[in-house]
């Protein structure tokens, strides 16, 4: 009798990656470490992941739903924003394990070709693009309108988020840096509805 797939092994392979990149980055994410913390064999992570790059992508891929999620369900810009930071600050692994690896495994995956950052943003940024949507919906105009105002606001936060995860910025300093992150958001959103 044939063996029956079992329907959870690719999430139980996910979270046991997750969990080693928490522990030790990307030297602790092995496929034999990351089928042992699974709970399975490494010919079955083989299976369904055929390169140790198939599971950072899919875990990329995860963050990148989160994110979604997020701004999605943000009633505002300013509520996006505020997400953004959480996020980063509550999940600093997930956060730098997206960064480190974006432009090698899903950025550069694709074939070279001459195309616009516009372009480039809407292919593969999703999240970019949906927060282009609540700043149209919120400030008027179309969204590619916004792409310069959504750039600042990315650059702001990201970089808020990465001193604050490296402990460039000590953390006693964590509400201070985030007030002023909301002011330089409101900030930018009161000049660019002047615009």
């Amino acid at each position: 009798m044939a063996r029956q797939p079992d329907p959870d092994l690719e999430d139980r392979i996910l979270n046991a990656a997750r969990q080693l990149w928490k522990k030790g980055a990307g030297k602790a994410l092995t496929m034999r470490a990351v089928a042992r913390a699974a709970g399975t064999n490494t010919p079955a992570v083989y299976r369904r992941f055929p390169h140790r790059d198939d599971i950072l992508r899919a875990l990329l891929q995860r963050t990148r739903q989160d994110w979604l999620r997020l701004v999605a369900a943000s009633a505002s810009v300013e509520e996006a924003c505020e997400r953004y930071l959480d996020y980063g600050l509550n999940h600093p692994h997930e956060y730098e394990l997206y960064y480190l690896h974006e432009f090698e495994l899903i950025l550069s995956a694709k074939p070279a070709r001459r195309v616009t950052l516009n372009q480039t943003v809407k292919q593969e940024r999703p999240v970019v693009e949906l927060m282009k949507s609540k700043l149209a919906a919120q400030l008027g105009g179309t969204p590619d309108d916004h792409t310069r105002l959504e750039l600042a606001l990315w650059a702001l936060l990201h970089g808020a988020v990465m001193l604050l995860i490296r402990k460039t910025i000590p953390p006693q300093h964590t509400e201070e840096v985030r007030s002023i992150c909301r002011t330089s958001v409101d900030t930018l959103l009161r000049e660019a509805s002047r615009k």
